[in-house]
């Protein structure tokens, strides 16, 4: 029995309907959610994604303002841009654009942000928040790959999940979302002495290395439900995931694709997001 495919594309679209229909309410009461993101320089995929979530805000009748810095912009600069749109109450929520160029402080520039409009939730204090299981904005991808799971009907409480994967993105936020949610958390890394002896005991495997075909068959348990966030080009340059995907489908329970899989998912949380702080903003007036 080959994995039922997670379908990400067709979850997207049904959260985007609910979130699209929250907007025009906000939008009858005089609110429209505004989204500013800052882009630095001209890394081509970094574009490539601020194309996508621009097209999503306006699809969905939120407001999407761009800024674009040379890649030369200073430090200072772009705080002082950041500062301002912390100020201005048209927007919701901001979002630079990782990666910065090398002499920028990248940790400086997300705590710039103001928590209440750090959409990305890479904001310590969001962090924090959902650390310690209280109200925050929590990680897109991370976000999106808990609404697929409760989009399935996946039963998380008591299942031993594993992520390979630490990064402050996708890895580290992941295991805390299936922690808060009363699962039993393993991580793997590079350090990780014997990989497959941990993935083998997973119910849930979420995989956020970057590493094409890291997760073969060998790796997964029978019937398990894989998530893959990686986002490779393989030798033929086609894009894949961190998943060995023909031969792991034939032993999961249920898997996702790259593409159409995770990514979708992490846009729609974005919007998501945006449209939290603005009902927020609102509640304030």
């Amino acid at each position: 029995m080959a994995a039922k495919l997670i379908d990400g594309k067709e979850i997207a679209r049904v959260k985007q309907g609910f979130i699209g229909d929250e907007v025009q309410k906000l939008k009858a009461n005089g609110i429209t959610p505004g989204l500013a993101v800052i882009l630095v320089g001209d890394n081509q995929a970094s574009k490539t994604y601020v194309s996508n979530k621009q097209k999503t805000c306006n699809k969905l009748g939120m407001y999407s303002l761009l800024i674009e810095l040379p890649k030369e912009v200073s430090e200072e600069e772009l705080i002082r841009k950041i500062k301002e749109l912390n100020e201005n109450p048209d927007i919701h929520g901001i979002l630079v654009q990782l990666p910065l160029p090398v002499h920028i402080n990248e940790k400086v520039i997300i705590e710039t942000i103001s928590p209440k409009k750090d959409v990305d939730g890479f904001h310590p204090i969001n962090i924090g928040r959902m650390m310690t299981g209280q109200d925050a904005f929590v990680p897109c991808t991370p976000f999106g790959i808990m609404e697929m799971l409760d989009y399935i009907g996946a039963d998380i409480a008591g299942k031993h999940v594993v992520v390979v994967g630490r990064s402050n993105i996708v890895g580290k936020p992941s295991g805390q979302l299936f922690l808060n949610e009363d699962a039993t958390v393993t991580y793997c890394h590079s350090k990780t002495a014997d990989l497959k002896e941990h993935t083998r005991r997973a119910d849930i495997l979420v995989a956020a290395v970057g590493k094409a075909g890291l997760i073969t068959e060998d790796h997964v348990k029978k019937g398990a439900i894989i998530i893959d966030v990686g986002m490779n080009r393989n030798h033929e340059g086609k894009l894949c995931g961190d998943v060995d995907f023909d031969g792991v489908k034939e032993k999961a329970g249920y898997i996702t694709p790259v593409p159409g899989g995770v990514g979708p998912m992490t846009i729609t949380m974005l919007m998501y997001n945006t449209l939290k702080a603005a009902r927020s903003a609102q509640s304030k007036h």
